[in-house]
């Protein structure tokens, strides 16, 4: 019987859908006459688009917003919104949306390299930062990931995700034409400009925020407000405390307007309430904004809070995935070049769940990060095999954004139900790892600092560049050239693998030359106790400068990945999302297989000091036996006994 019932409610929002297009048609047509009139071949064309995604879009809204009496008013500003976008699209943004939907998995061709960077720290300010666009194709950069540089309050902003305007950029940093001139350029020399859309909260200076402050019911009704702890206290019996340190609970008192705030981060960050449909649209609004500046991909931030609901934690609810959706389905009309890139730190069971074509087309892969870290400090990689074996795979059209590092802090976003069928304790392996890579745990290389650390829980997350963590900061304080060596090994390590593994590698920028942690945050009241700062160092460019100085250290690691990437861009096997995960009989070493069409190329990653040794039959048990050249070194390798020296990376393609 629910089944009949499941049907017939289809059935009715198709009919739904169809009444809602058939009368806002009309309207659409009578708002937008004089453009219709002056360009029927491109209306033609958009509204076949809209009639056809429409219907996804109605069932989604309707199922967030239908028992609302102004449902259909909300819906018929959002499709003049859509359309108005779209209009004022540029027309060479719109030959990209047609070569994307061309091409609609252009973002897994193997030549896809991401950098990541702050805008001040990497070149002072949007000016400056256009010209390093040779300095990004020296590296082979195809993506390029600009940290929040918006319009924020000038003291506390979260590293930028506090933003009081998506139309302003920092003045210190430039103007919004500069950023779209920018756009252009990056898109110009094959580069796609890739921004953060926070749609969880703004900063306490948005513009919503000030009206709201002033009194103004309606912008109100924007955010979460209650006028005692009545609903605050109900909500939080259910909620987990994100920032402890700053504020307890996850709502702040603002005595101008006698409301407790909703500020699941900071007291500053004010989350939107997006049972209001208004504030869906506006948000739309926003995203199709930087759309048409040449954004072609999205980063949103915290999707797992946006959606609240009186007795649950408040994270990860289906209405969230639904909100992204329509997110989504907004972007397939009216921009769609534009992709959209899931930021979700929480259990891997829940990462998955928003990664999909319909909804983000990309996602970070926390688990890989956290795991590769995982396996550089107990050196065995059984955790890291069955996460690859078990949660790599996703759904066709979308791909992993992979890294070894990003601008915030280290997680250990393991799954305990994974690691107790290793015989692992999770709570005690995450105490272990905080040990190690805060140098607690004896003979620790690694120099990290804690961040947000519970004294009472043990809980924490670490802090520190790629280098420091590797033990390179270590290494070059002793002056021990035998640990400088292992340190760039661990470095290469790990950057190869996101460069191999299925998806997007992404670079934090400086890592390509080894920038160790800066400890001159601490002298910085504003960021003090904010310990990701340690790696969010201003770029020294004559220590960029030295990759190009043969035998310096920023030399050997530049050049020496800048080979792991050319390797990558050179064999298409690493394109697709095709990879089998192998036992290699070794729990010190990984091995998985890339596959695309007739090539096949085994890698094989030592995790150890050590010298490790694979199984001529282990490779057998593949149909790995041939003899090898290793793309890396360019040596034939007969298929007996492998020995690999330590951290040693192999990309072992069959001989002929």
């Amino acid at each position: 019987m629910g089944t009949m019932e499941h049907k017939i409610d289809d059935l009715w929002l198709e009919r739904q859908a169809q009444k809602s297009f058939a009368r806002l048609e009309p309207i659409l047509e009578g708002a937008f006459s004089t453009f219709i009139q002056a360009n029927p071949p491109a209306w033609r064309s958009y509204k076949v688009r809209l009639a056809r995604i429409f219907p996804r879009l109605f069932e989604l809204l309707f199922h967030l917003y239908g028992n609302q009496y102004d449902f259909f008013y909300h819906l018929e500003d959002l499709l003049r919104r859509i359309t108005l976008s779209w209009i004022d699209r540029s027309p060479e943004l719109k030959q990209l949306d047609a070569a994307r939907e061309a091409d609609p998995f252009w973002f897994q061709s193997n030549r896809m390299l991401g950098g990541v960077c702050y805008v001040d720290l990497f070149a002072g300010d949007l000016k400056n930062l256009h010209e390093k666009i040779p300095y990004f194709k020296e590296l082979g950069l195809t993506y390029l990931h600009l940290m929040p540089h918006f319009r924020v309050p000038v003291k506390e902003n979260d590293g930028g995700y506090a933003v009081s305007s998506y139309r302003e950029i920092d003045p210190r940093l430039g103007t919004i034409q500069e950023l779209a001139d920018l756009a252009g350029e990056l898109r110009h020399e094959g580069i796609s400009l890739v921004l953060d859309l926070i749609i969880n909260h703004t900063s306490n200076e948005h513009q919503w925020a000030l009206q709201a402050l002033s009194g103004d019911p309606d912008y109100q009704d924007y955010y979460r407000m209650f006028p005692n702890r009545e609903m605050p206290d109900a909500y939080e019996n259910n909620l987990r405390e994100i920032f402890p340190d700053e504020h307890p609970g996850a709502f702040t008192f603002r005595k101008e307007i006698d409301r407790w705030v909703w500020t699941t981060f900071h007291t500053y960050q004010w989350d939107l309430n997006y049972a209001n449909p208004v504030v869906f649209n506006s948000m739309v609004g926003e995203m199709l904004f930087l759309a048409n500046l040449g954004v072609e991909v999205l980063r949103l931030d915290a999707v797992a809070f946006i959606w609240k609901q009186l007795g649950t934690i408040c994270e990860n609810l289906p209405e969230a995935h639904i909100l992204i959706q329509a997110f989504n389905a907004v972007a397939r009309i009216a921009a769609p070049a534009l992709l959209l890139k899931s930021e979700a730190i929480v259990h891997p069971d829940e990462v998955i769940k928003y990664i999909d074509a319909g909804e983000c087309q990309l996602s970070y892969n926390p688990l890989l990060m956290a795991l590769l870290w995982s396996s550089l400090a107990t050196r065995e990689v059984g955790l890291l095999n069955l996460a690859l074996r078990e949660r790599q795979k996703l759904p066709d059209g979308c791909a992993w954004i992979n890294y070894v590092r990003c601008h915030d802090d280290i997680g250990w976003t393991f799954s305990d139900e994974s690691a107790s069928r290793l015989g692992i304790n999770g709570f005690d392996h995450r105490q272990f790892l905080n040990n190690f890579y805060t140098g607690r745990f004896p003979g620790s290389f690694a120099c990290g600092l804690p961040f947000q650390e519970n004294q009472r829980t043990g809980d924490a997350r670490i802090s520190g560049t790629a280098a420091s963590l590797t033990g390179l900061e270590k290494a070059i304080k002793e002056g021990t050239e035998q640990e400088v060596d292992l340190s760039i090994r661990r470095i290469l390590l790990m950057h190869g693998i996101i460069l191999t593994a299925s998806g997007i590698p992404l670079l934090y920028l400086g890592d390509e030359v080894g920038t160790l942690n800066d400890y001159i945050y601490r002298n910085d009241p504003a960021k003090a106790n904010d310990s990701r700062w340690v790696h969010r160092a201003v770029i020294d460019w004559e220590e960029m400068d030295r990759r190009t100085q043969p035998g310096t250290v920023e030399w050997k690691i530049f050049h020496r990945l800048c080979w792991l990437i050319t390797l990558r861009k050179q064999n298409q096997v690493f394109s697709g999302s095709e990879m089998q995960v192998m036992d290699t009989g070794n729990q010190h070493v990984l091995g998985f297989v890339r596959s695309n069409g007739e090539q096949r190329v085994l890698v094989l990653a030592n995790f150890s000091e050590s010298p490790q040794v694979i199984a001529g039959n282990q490779l057998r048990l593949y149909g790995l036996s041939y003899h090898f050249i290793d793309l890396v070194s360019e040596h034939t390798i007969p298929s007996s006994d492998l020995e690999l020296e330590p951290y040693q990376l192999l990309y072992l393609e069959p001989a002929e």
